[in-house]
């Protein structure tokens, strides 16, 4: 009875490549996401408090009437968030 001490190699695959793949866009989708709301949550911001124009309007839209300051610091909170959040999987996928 004599077997091979050599490892059999196992097979690739390639479920692995398809999920950093989807995994990278997700990190990008939340990325951008992330920045374009924080982006319109501090021009809203701005456009309360010092009457600027407003750049991303449609999100006056998100917003109760009568609640702007407070719907606008919370899309900011929240725009960050996600930001940090694909900060997070981008480092996560390189270590």
């Amino acid at each position: 009875m004599t077997s091979s001490s050599s490892p059999t190699p196992r097979p690739t695959s390639s479920s692995s490549s398809s999920s950093s793949s989807s995994s990278s866009s997700n990190k990008g989708f939340l990325g951008t996401v992330g920045f374009l709301l924080f982006l319109g949550a501090v021009s809203g911001l701005l456009h309360e408090w010092l009457g600027w124009i407003r750049l991303f309007g449609f999100l006056r839209f998100l917003v109760p009437s009568g609640q702007e300051v407070f719907g606008y610091a919370v899309m900011a909170v929240l725009g960050l968030a996600l930001s940090a959040s694909a900060d997070r999987l981008s480092r996560r996928g390189r270590g």
